[in-house]
């Protein structure tokens, strides 16, 4: 047990609040280019963001049309180990796929 006593109900309350912050999220962005195929990004967004076809379709789309695109939002590790997953695999295939991430 711990030996850690507040003061007063405020202090035990602040302490708490503390505790139970959100980690900081960060969006996951697939930026478009003119070699990495559709049929590619769609596997991407189906493997690595567990998304069902229609939504991956979507989102290929999206990106390709838009120039960039939002393939999730995750917390910050997670987040990374998605953009080093998505390049290892894109270059693994051959392609020049850019994924990035920036905070909410």
């Amino acid at each position: 047990m711990s030996d850690y006593y507040p003061e007063s109900l405020e202090e035990l309350e602040s302490k708490v609040s503390q505790e139970l912050d959100e980690p900081p999220m960060f969006r996951v962005l697939l930026h478009n280019d003119d070699y990495t195929t559709m049929d590619f990004v769609v596997e991407i967004l189906q493997r690595v963001f567990h998304k069902p076809l229609p939504e991956a379709t979507r989102i290929m789309l999206h990106v390709h049309h838009n120039g960039i695109g939002v393939c999730g939002i995750y917390p910050e590790e997670i987040a990374e180990t998605k953009v080093e997953l998505v390049h290892r695999l894109a270059r693994g295939h051959g392609f020049p796929l850019k994924c990035s991430m920036e905070p909410v």
